[in-house]
């Protein structure tokens, strides 16, 4: 009994001594959903994002990264942004759904390089585009890539835009890109990422475009004859929050992630540089039989894409005009 006694007395000044004392806090767990698999541009982005960040948190908040679509297809993950279910994400194609000028990005053949990638980042995404997201619900903090698109298929290889006509190809869900492909006599379909293997494999669709990382990450080269070179887009990516639960966040974690984020861009940019002649000798040495396009002809084909856009989108047929003029000399 008085084993007991002395037990239950420890026990209760236990619990009185917890009442005075302040609880501890969990630590803030600050979820990232990508659908990039592993290997892929996005892993690697997302992870490198998390190290940077956890590092200047210090233990006030971690960063916890969740790839291959497990929170969700790039529309669920934006949703879920807005809720405050998840922190961040990594749209691409899919913020022109969104907001409508976000579509100057599916305009063929728009960005030439990385460095014009920068010029435009600087004089319209962050003075135009990054507002209009706000406006929407999305905090953008900072611009990466997802990279410059080409085609696989497994009807033939794809050199002009004639060569698409009745080829069934996966897009991402974004109209634009729709009715570029469309205008090549493509037969294009919205669907998510995750479910492009099984299409490809079974047949629903012949092909599909993307980056080389996310063409080899996905194991396209498994069930797909032919890449066409066709860089057809640039797709930018970016690291976006919920305005509103970015907004409850303490300012020092605000803080320290932003830097993080704008941080990661140079290594985002170096890396994929690198992946793409890596992963190009992987795709051939799959046996996917690779070619080049005759870019000049898709250039050609993409005039009433660009039209419509302009008629369309007013606001982004002036910022594509903007870009088009900031990559004059490059």
């Amino acid at each position: 009994m008085r084993k007991l006694f002395i037990a239950g007395a420890l026990l209760g000044g236990g619990l009185i001594a917890g009442g005075l004392a302040a609880p501890a806090q969990a630590q803030m767990e600050l979820k990232f959903g990508h659908v990039g698999g592993p290997g892929s541009l996005f892993e690697i982005s997302a992870n490198e994002f998390a190290r940077r960040a956890n590092e200047k948190l210090g233990g006030k908040a971690k960063v916890v990264t969740f790839g291959s679509s497990q929170l969700g297809g790039d529309k669920e993950l934006l949703q879920k942004l807005r809720l405050g279910t998840v922190e961040f994400a990594l749209p691409s194609t899919v913020m022109s759904s969104e907001v409508d000028a976000f579509g100057m990005f599916e305009m063929p053949y728009l960005v030439k390089n990385r460095e014009h990638m920068k010029k435009i980042e600087k004089e319209v995404v962050w003075p135009s585009l990054a507002p209009m997201a706000e406006a929407k619900g999305y905090k953008i903090l900072a611009v990466w890539e997802n990279g410059f698109r080409h085609i696989t298929n497994n009807v033939r290889p794809i050199v002009k835009p004639e060569d698409l006509k009745g080829v069934k190809l996966r897009t991402p869900k974004g109209k634009w890109r729709v009715k570029m492909f469309q205008s090549y006599g493509a037969n294009p379909s919205p669907m998510a990422l995750s479910e492009v293997f099984v299409a490809l494999q079974t047949g629903v669709m012949d092909g599909q475009e993307n980056p080389l990382t996310q063409i080899y990450s996905t194991k396209f080269q498994e069930v797909q004859k032919y890449l066409s070179m066709t860089g057809h887009v640039y797709t930018p990516a970016y690291i976006v929050a919920g305005v509103r639960k970015w907004e409850s966040l303490p300012e020092d974690v605000r803080k320290a992630l932003s830097e993080a984020a704008m941080e990661t861009q140079p290594y985002v940019y170096e890396q994929a540089a690198k992946l793409e002649d890596d992963l190009l000798a992987k795709i051939k040495a799959a046996g996917v039989q690779v070619n080049e396009a005759d870019k000049d002809a898709f250039i050609a084909a993409s005039k009433e894409v660009y039209a419509e856009f302009g008629k369309d989108v007013p606001a982004g047929g002036k910022l594509v005009d903007q870009a088009v003029a900031l990559g004059a000399g490059l």
